[in-house]
């Protein structure tokens, strides 16, 4: 979907996001206010969320925590150039992806087209991957419906999350360093400050435990990257 909604206070950014955009073939809806952005958000009108985190009345981060409570619709942050801690905990708290002020204006437009990309794989990629289903241990990934159980509940999952964890399980047992995850799942190089893929792996340790039959289910590789833990004798496996 390429209806997009920013919630900021700046309204000359919002006329400009909205005219370049609109450029690029997107529908823009600029809200100036956190409590209506929440409304907004959670109307089912729009494709993703660009959020501001320095808003009048309430944080960009309250508002990005009442979108999670109800909705794992992509959110990307912006954050105020060299604040890193702004970005770790917008992505702590579930958003998507951020970008510091100022930016660019086509560098906005390449992490939305990242964003859909995890959301909506491209039509070949999506025949392909149709079938697939991960199951690794206790838990199990599912391509097709996009859905994550552990030990059969299903646990929330962004859009990031969901293809980050798809990856790992995917390779299983193999390293994959952090430079490829971001390549892949963020759409971008790994720059020598980023920590999104860390804050990332972070979330999904947290959202499905630390520890799986008494090992650890994500491993940091030291200066590398992550390797997901195979564990072979709980006959997992992967269909299609």
């Amino acid at each position: 979907m390429n209806r997009i909604l920013v919630i900021d206070d700046d309204r000359e950014l919002c006329e400009l996001l909205s005219e370049y955009l609109g450029l690029e073939g997107f529908d823009v809806e600029a809200v100036f206010d956190a409590e209506k952005g929440i409304g907004r958000s959670l109307s089912g009108e729009h494709g993703l969320v660009v959020l501001d985190v320095m808003l009048p009345g309430m944080s960009g981060f309250e508002v990005l925590r009442h979108i999670r409570e109800r909705s794992r619709i992509p959110v990307l942050m912006l954050t105020a150039r060299g604040d890193d801690v702004d970005r770790i905990v917008g992505l702590e708290m579930g958003a998507d992806d951020y970008l510091p002020k100022p930016f660019n204006p086509r560098e906005l437009v390449a992490r939305i087209r990242a964003i859909q990309r995890r959301m909506i794989p491209a039509e070949g990629e999506k025949t392909e991957a149709s079938g697939e289903r991960f199951v690794v241990g206790d838990v199990e990934l599912d391509v097709a419906t996009r859905t994550v159980r552990l030990s059969g509940k299903e646990i929330e999952m962004t859009a990031v999350e969901f293809s980050l964890l798809e990856e790992l399980m995917r390779m299983a047992g193999r390293v994959v360093t952090r430079r490829d995850l971001s390549r892949k799942i963020l759409g971008r190089d790994l720059s020598p400050y980023d920590r999104s893929v860390d804050v990332h792996v972070s979330s999904l340790r947290r959202k499905l435990g630390h520890e799986s039959a008494g090992m650890e289910r994500i491993k940091t590789v030291r200066s590398v990257g992550y390797l997901y833990v195979h564990f072979p004798e709980t006959g997992e496996g992967r269909d299609g």
